[in-house]
């Protein structure tokens, strides 16, 4: 096996802003392993609290552990990464790219190879937090684009009026859209906060809430539960599996990403994980191209909620292999995930 690795900085058409502030964009890592001729495509979007900050550190980690050798199966591998210590956002680059190769040695895409079909549910497309202003001229844009589904963001720093002026101008500007309405808040409430912002927007048709509560405060999340007006979902709360039996008890789902959970293989065991405990299950995304995107919608028919847009606000995106059709983000019907660097 060949590896090799291309640095690319993603920009973003509109910053993104959450609760713990504003992306521009940024340099994302690319792998590349090619055996036999076919070539298998990974993709990192750096984050230190995904065990990369950069695409230098995640690139030393997987320089050191390829070093060693790729023989045996994808599962052995990403044990083994796992336990050398390769940060799960650059893991995931690793991992999905020897499941494209794979796939693409099979002649199948990565989909129909592990059991599934080419189908998926509405995608969410992101509304940042912005001035109520700026909202009133973005949410055109995004339903434009065929969007039927909204995830906006909550947890503004400036406090809950400023929520409430945020969504109010979404909710306005989506009126006559029919678009489904989601808030994330990214952990941005105190629990009184969310307490009272979850019956607020359960009151204007909101579909659910992710992440009430910062990441550590877990043990407030019973007590959120008992009376939730909305179905609760954890993202920053959950990274691997192993994460789920703790909190199982006190929340409706879980949001897994490739970046945080070190790509398809752990993806599996996620969703597998969440199932047994009766939950439902979500996919997103951090800063990704069409490339992770790709990988991450192979897995598509898994997921009750799906919110795979990133690369859909890049300028431009360096990739392909992810159309985003009728409002549902798909593969690329072609054997491996689907995702190829163009650029």
């Amino acid at each position: 096996m060949k590896v090799a690795f291309h640095t690319l900085y993603l920009k973003k058409r509109f910053p993104l802003r959450i609760s713990r502030g504003e992306i521009l964009g940024g340099e994302n890592l690319f792998l590349s392993i090619t055996e036999g001729g076919l070539t298998g495509w990974g993709e990192m979007a750096p984050s230190a609290s995904e065990g990369a900050a950069d695409v230098a550190e995640g690139r030393a980690q997987l320089d050191a552990f390829c070093a060693g050798g790729l023989e045996g199966a994808i599962h052995d591998i990403w044990a083994r990464a796992h336990a050398a210590g390769v940060g799960a956002c650059a893991l995931a680059a690793l991992d999905m790219a020897l499941w494209d190769l794979r796939a693409k040695q099979a002649g199948m895409p990565l989909y129909r190879l592990l059991g599934l079909a080419r189908r998926g549910v509405v995608s969410s497309l992101t509304v940042g937090i912005n001035p109520p202003d700026v909202v009133r001229e973005r949410v055109p844009l995004l339903l434009a684009r065929g969007a039927k589904a909204l995830k906006i963001k909550l947890g503004s720093p400036e406090g809950i009026a400023a929520d409430k002026a945020m969504f109010a101008a979404v909710h306005e500007a989506a009126a006559d859209s029919g678009a489904v309405l989601r808030v994330d808040a990214n952990g941005g409430w105190s629990l009184p906060d969310a307490r009272h912002m979850m019956e607020w927007l359960a009151a204007k048709g909101v579909e659910y809430v992710e992440q009430p509560l910062v990441e550590g405060a877990e043990d407030q999340l019973p007590e959120l539960f008992k009376t939730r007006p909305l179905p609760i979902f954890v993202d920053e709360s959950c990274r691997f599996s192993r994460d789920i039996p703790r909190f199982a008890h006190c929340v409706d789902g879980v949001n897994l990403k490739l970046m945080k959970c070190g790509g398809i293989t752990e993806a599996l065991r996620i969703v597998a994980t969440a199932r047994a405990h009766g939950l439902k299950t979500m996919i997103g995304c951090m800063g990704e191209s069409s490339v992770a995107i790709a990988a991450g919608a192979s897995l598509s028919a898994l997921f009750d909620y799906i919110d795979l847009d990133s690369h859909l606000n890049l300028d431009p995106d360096p990739a392909s292999g992810a159309p985003f059709v009728d409002g549902v983000t798909l593969p690329a019907d072609r054997p491996g995930h689907g995702g190829t660097l163009d650029a």
